[in-house]
């Protein structure tokens, strides 16, 4: 919540990239968000970060395919898996080399 004086009014306004705000108001100035407006938008920007989580686990070692990307139709194995991020280290053979390569869990399948 903001108290919307004349200095925040043109702090917000001055801001880069900033053009105008939406809805006009009174004064060309913003309409007030209500509060159970606010916990709405809240709790369905939650709701979709909870539901955006692979529910896959990968495990070190394991064999997998990459499916997404630059290196789609390389096989490799987990050489380490982040959770926390979504994210795993694959080793892939380029020219012979083993390379690691970081991806996203939805960019590999297990093989």
């Amino acid at each position: 919540n903001m108290n919307l004086s004349d200095d925040t009014w043109h702090l917000v306004k001055g801001s880069a990239k900033v053009t105008g705000f939406v809805g006009g108001g009174t004064n060309n100035r913003p309409p007030e968000v209500p509060e159970h407006e606010v916990v709405r938008i809240t709790q369905q920007i939650e709701t979709g970060l909870e539901k955006a989580k692979p529910k896959v686990s990968f495990s070190l070692g394991e064999s997998v395919t990459v499916i997404d990307g630059p290196f789609s139709n390389f096989n490799g194995t987990i050489e380490e898996v982040n959770e926390e991020k979504g994210k795993v280290k694959v080793l892939v053979s380029i020219f012979g080399r083993p390379t690691p390569v970081e991806l996203d869990y939805i960019q590999v399948e297990k093989a």
